[in-house]
């Protein structure tokens, strides 16, 4: 599983999307977080036969209102990884946009704006405009930007597989993007160090790499902003998230009530699974 992502590395270069109307046919599914009944402190399959099935199902993310929910799909229906978006109306779910995947999305706080590796996309009255550039400070041939994540703050949190897979932050001080830099060697140690997520509050950080004492392949990690604002000791996220497969990829729903992140086999069959986001406060340090 350590060059999935690679699989799809082809398209972050790609600029432009185009919208669909093909794919995969959904059921009607009723009810807020697509009809499921919410997890446990122990990681469970996510919408399993709606969203996970024996495709591969990745970077599953709710949208600020979490009345939005996009996933990336390859397999079955779809030649290319494309990425798919579900909408919550009368409350039923349904299918409203595929496009093109050109970078693992995340959605800002607000909802209104698409991040995807380099680029992003603006909402619209219509929906979401054209791919706009992050400009020169990301837009980089010697970078490969997976996944970019952005706090409330507007802090970039993210990775570079061009450069022996590390994480890079961006701050704005005085209303100015500051150039990114890596982050220290509690977050950049081990191999495969990447997808990373910043709490909305800064207040964590959780990527994935794999380590000597992990359960065998990529693990999630986390890491609290300490009051002196350094990142304290990166913590094994345990094995009611982790196994000897791979996981990767997490996020916080916008509500701050569920993990949800990607587990597969190498080779296999890789689905979005999901997990109480209570497990962070079991895992902060105390005082």
């Amino acid at each position: 599983m350590k060059r999935f992502d690679v699989l799809f590395g082809l398209f972050l270069s790609v600029l432009a999307l185009s919208d669909t109307s093909y794919g995969r046919d959904f059921p009607a599914i009723e009810g807020p977080l697509l009809g499921q009944k919410p997890p446990g402190l122990t990681a469970e399959v996510f919408a399993p036969g709606i969203v996970s099935t024996d495709a591969w199902e990745v970077e599953g993310v709710f949208g600020s209102d979490m009345k939005e929910f996009y996933f990336t799909t390859n397999g079955g229906e779809y030649e290319k990884a494309t990425i798919v978006g579900l909408n919550y109306e009368n409350n039923q779910w349904q299918k409203f946009i595929e496009f093109t995947r050109t970078g693992e999305i995340f959605i800002s706080a607000d909802g209104n704006r698409m991040y995807m590796a380099k680029g992003y996309r603006d909402r619209t009255p219509d929906g979401w405009s054209e791919v706009k550039s992050l400009g020169p400070l990301f837009d980089r041939d010697d970078w490969g930007i997976m996944r970019l994540s952005v706090s409330k703050k507007g802090t970039y949190v993210f990775d570079d597989y061009k450069n022996n897979d590390v994480i890079r932050i961006s701050k704005i001080v005085d209303g100015k993007r500051q150039a990114p830099t890596k982050l220290g060697p509690i977050v950049n140690t081990g191999e495969w160090t990447a997808h990373p997520y910043i709490a909305l509050d800064e207040s964590y950080l959780i990527w994935d790499s794999e380590r000597a004492e992990g359960f065998g392949d990529s693990d999630l990690y986390i890491s609290f902003r300490q009051k002196d604002g350094s990142w304290g000791a990166a913590i094994n996220m345990g094995a009611k998230v982790n196994t000897d497969e791979w996981e990767a990829y997490a996020t916080v729903t916008p509500d701050g009530k569920y993990i949800t992140f990607n587990r597969g086999a190498e080779g296999d069959n890789i689905d979005i699974y999901w997990v109480d986001a209570k497990i962070i406060e079991d895992l902060r340090p105390g005082e």
